[in-house]
């Protein structure tokens, strides 16, 4: 029996137009490439050419925002039984350990902004923006210091498999979403003239002994300034000194970061230090 031949046949999707292949593992290459080249297509079309980065945890937050989370966990507290008691016990004791680091995110903001206004009185070829991760905490300060300046700033959000939204204050036309956390820190690091770490964990640690590791083995051969915000903080976290006492590090790779305790003091550091590196 002869088969019936169609009176036509719908033309196929262009492999690029074909979202079913393009989020397979054999396109991986693609995705990860679309994540170099858009961003560069977005950065060049707006001269984008210097950066200031700040790093830091995405669960500090604002001292009323804080206790506005802290009165409902102890309303909740009051109501709660047995098991989900005795859990939420555990986070209430954590998170007033957390409060003394509500300080951090309104530090951020008033750094960010002064370093936004400084930059909008810079020559134009000279002027930088703040780069963020774009979620909450620190990212979200950051972010909204320059707004508050008056100046545009960029947010590298990724996705990840709990809900990281973009913060409010990121420019718009700024606003990126990464699936790879490794095309994400290449646009953290391509255009960075001076990296602000304030207090953070796993992500903000990452990220700073990343760039270390990069600066310190001259993969990087731009001047880099790196400012660890919040002395005490690091020197708890983390032993550098112990670090060359073991012969882990040299004395040479503890002149790769500074301290700073306050915005004005980070302020000056870097104001002092960055305008050598803008090009």
């Amino acid at each position: 029996m002869e088969r019936e031949v169609p009176k036509y046949l719908e033309r196929a999707k262009k492999a690029y137009k074909n979202l079913d292949f393009l989020n397979k593992r054999e396109a991986r290459t693609i995705r990860i490439l679309a994540e170099y080249e858009y961003p560069q297509q977005v950065f060049m079309h707006n001269g984008v050419k210097n950066t200031v980065v700040f790093f830091g945890s995405s669960r500090i937050l604002p001292k009323k925002r804080f206790e506005e989370r802290l009165s409902v966990l102890k309303d909740a507290l009051e109501n709660a039984k047995g098991k989900q008691k005795k859990e939420l016990e555990v986070k209430l004791t954590s998170m007033k350990k957390h409060r003394k680091y509500c300080r951090y995110f309104d530090e951020a903001v008033e750094l960010s902004r002064l370093m936004t206004e400084w930059c909008l009185k810079l020559p134009k070829d000279k002027q930088f923006r703040i780069c963020t991760g774009g979620g909450n905490g620190i990212m979200e300060a950051a972010n909204r210091g320059a707004f508050e300046a008056g100046g545009e700033s960029i947010g590298l959000n990724i996705s990840l498999p709990f809900e990281q939204n973009p913060n409010p204050y990121i420019t718009p036309k700024f606003n990126f979403e990464f699936h790879y956390f490794y095309m994400r820190k290449l646009w953290f690091m391509y255009f960075a003239k001076a990296l602000v770490v304030f207090p953070g964990g796993f992500g903000t640690l990452d990220e700073l002994f990343e760039l270390l590791t990069l600066v310190q083995t001259r993969k990087i051969k731009k001047p880099l300034l790196i400012l660890l915000y919040g002395e005490s903080y690091w020197k708890e976290i983390i032993n550098f000194h112990g670090l060359l006492e073991a012969g882990m590090i040299s004395e040479e790779d503890l002149s790769l970061f500074s301290y700073a305790n306050n915005p004005k003091a980070a302020f000056a550091f870097l104001k002092d230090g960055l305008p050598k590196h803008l090009v």
